[in-house]
């Protein structure tokens, strides 16, 4: 897939910038909104939903999240390449990758206890709970204008209200039923929890394994067949009684992540030679090659998201390769990135994208105001949570245009 020579292509060679990447993230988040979105209709198609967990399916929406983690190791050798470039240490570098994981296993923990709230024992409703707990993420992380390189005081104060309320709702949260009430816990950390985990993993692996490219292969092919011998039932045989996931997902959400810093480490090298033009067809051969695993795979274990089985692995890989390459022909190749910049705030202001239909959804619920029931059923329906994903994504470039924007 990659050349195993002992020295990486170094990123700082790259002769332009790479829209594609963007654009796909784009996409992904345009993508994410409108499968969130689902739930709110009926009468559409089943394979545009989740699949359940011992279903033999992959359903569209399973697809998103792992496409989502393949941009993300896209985007890390250039990220941390740009720091180094900057002339930051290993250390300086290991804090700022520690610093975005704790923001977004933060964030995981909060947004994973909210369908658990008791709203009568806490004394507030999930509608309220969750405005003002975007409020507190956008408080703390908000990308603040600075002065030589610092945050002004005012704007320091606002982080500390911030942090204040995210510690009060932190520790005034009830959940569960009244006769077994909890506190907030982990759980499942969340989808922001996982990519934090996630992040934290394939950073730091990256940053220090960076300029040996078999050693980065050798990565993914340990989390990738390390998650074959959690479902084959190897590392239960190892340890009867330990856990069910030795490691998060057994693996499988780096699996998805080291597979997009393998495409980036491609996609330098052939920069680096001129032969860009070679890699769409070289990525969708690679796609192709995911999904005959993939479907070879089946043999043995079920399509499965929640369970994160190795074929729902390789799969969503050959989906995501063939995926990109087809954004890249159009965006890179073909100069069409100006068609794409409707969508443009959702590949920036990514995360402030997520959060807002948390926002949305509260201020729905409290006013009471509800789209008439016709127009949340089928085709029509669709096309609903269609136009939804890009009023949440209108409502970012307006916040971001109010220099209202999460930066971890």
């Amino acid at each position: 897939m990659v050349s195993t020579e002992t020295t990486a292509p170094t990123l700082t060679t790259t002769r332009k910038r790479i829209f594609s990447i963007d654009v796909f993230r784009a996409l992904t988040m345009l993508t994410m909104i409108f499968v969130n979105d689902l739930w709110s209709l009926s009468g559409i198609p089943t394979w545009l939903e989740h699949a359940s967990a011992d279903d033999d399916f992959l359903g569209f929406a399973d697809t998103v999240f792992p496409c989502f983690l393949f941009i993300v190791g896209m985007s890390i050798p250039f990220a941390i390449q740009q720091r180094i470039g900057k002339g930051e240490s290993y250390g300086q570098i290991l804090v700022h990758i520690a610093l975005r994981s704790i923001a977004l296993l933060v964030m995981g923990v909060f947004t994973v206890n909210i369908p658990d709230l008791n709203a009568q024992a806490m004394g507030m409703s999930q509608e309220w709970f969750q405005i003002l707990m975007v409020l507190g993420f956008l408080l703390v992380w908000n990308q603040y204008p600075q002065e030589n390189g610092t945050t002004k005081p005012i704007f320091r104060a606002l982080q500390l209200a911030g942090v204040a309320l995210l510690v009060y709702l932190a520790l005034t949260f009830k959940g569960g039923a009244a006769n077994n009430l909890t506190g907030m816990t982990p759980q499942w950390w969340g989808i922001l929890g996982l990519i934090g985990w996630t992040y934290l993993t394939c950073a730091v692996l990256y940053l220090f394994l960076r300029d040996k490219p078999a050693l980065l292969i050798t990565a993914w092919a340990f989390f990738s067949l390390f998650t074959i011998a959690g479902h084959s039932g190897w590392l239960r045989s190892l340890w009867p009684t330990g856990p069910h996931d030795w490691i998060l997902g057994n693996g499988a959400f780096s699996s998805f992540t080291f597979a997009g810093i393998l495409a980036t480490l491609l996609l330098t090298r052939l920069q680096q030679t001129e032969k860009t033009s070679q890699l769409p067809l070289l990525f969708v051969g690679i796609g192709v090659l995911f999904l005959l695993a993939g479907f070879s795979a089946r043999t043995f274990f079920i399509i499965s998201k929640i369970h994160a089985t190795p074929t729902w692995i390789f799969l969503c890989c050959g989906i995501a390769f063939i995926l990109y390459a087809f954004v890249y022909w159009l965006v890179d190749m073909q100069g069409k990135a100006r068609w794409f910049d409707p969508i443009k705030p959702a590949g920036t202001s990514t995360l402030t994208c997520y959060l807002i239909p948390y926002v949305y959804y509260s201020v729905a619920n409290l006013s009471g105001i509800s789209l008439p029931d016709a127009l949340k059923v089928g085709g029509i329906g669709l096309l609903k949570s269609f136009l939804f994903a890009l009023v949440v994504i209108g409502i970012t470039a307006v916040l971001g245009k109010l220099r209202i924007k999460l930066k971890l």
